[in-house]
């Protein structure tokens, strides 16, 4: 799972990163509210925001994310005390409000209640398993390698185990937003099955892919 960081304090940015990452999170971090704005499609599972940042603030982020990411997770974070703030955050729809200075594993823990992992292990069959917390494959024991963009389209079904991953979604987790093409995405998920059972990502004609149904999370 990737988290989007926008706190312009470099060393308190470099503290959560690190706190964040030793739980298995991808992070990426920003100081500034334009470049945190454009990186909002990148396919996040979750937002911590500052209120105080230049350029856009966290509360104007906040309202850009509820238009596109209605249900995920934010978290803002304010030295800002003042309780017209709070209550404007909670009304623009963020999920929980820590207010500076706060211990890092107070925030660790709230993350980790917003953005669960339920399961380890996405299962294919007896002998193919791919591990969530480790970001590994595995094939009869044996490490399979992947590419970043077939984790990430793995960790797609992470919470959602048979759901259907249109283009529009490939393109804004897998291609962390970039424009891409058909091809592109095929020849991805081609290569991908290869290494997988057959049968494993199944072709949902006109809309996308899904695994097939007999993998389990476990």
């Amino acid at each position: 799972m990737k988290i989007l960081v926008l706190e312009d304090n470099e060393r308190l940015c470099s503290v959560i990163k690190q706190a964040l990452q030793s739980e298995g999170y991808g992070i990426d971090t920003f100081y500034d509210g334009d470049q945190a704005l454009e990186a909002l499609g990148n396919g996040y599972s979750c937002f911590i925001l500052d209120i105080n940042v230049p350029n856009l603030d966290g509360i104007s982020i906040l309202e850009y994310i509820r238009i596109n990411h209605a249900t995920t997770p934010v978290i803002i974070i304010s030295s800002n005390h003042d309780l017209e703030k709070v209550q404007k955050s909670y009304e623009k729809g963020c999920d929980d409000y820590l207010k500076k200075p706060f211990y890092i594993l107070e925030l660790v823990q709230k993350v980790k209640k917003l953005c669960i992992i339920q399961k380890q292990y996405l299962q294919f069959d007896e002998n193919y398993k791919y591990d969530f917390i480790n970001h590994k494959l595995f094939g009869d024991n044996i490490e399979i390698e992947l590419t970043k963009k077939e984790i990430l389209f793995l960790e797609l079904f992470s919470n959602n185990l048979h759901h259907v991953a249109t283009y529009t979604e490939l393109e804004e987790y897998v291609w962390e937003g970039e424009e891409t093409s058909l091809v592109n995405i095929r020849s991805m998920i081609k290569r991908l099955r290869k290494k997988l059972p057959n049968d494993g990502i199944v072709i949902v004609k006109g809309l996308g892919y899904s695994l097939n149904k007999n993998v389990k999370l476990c």
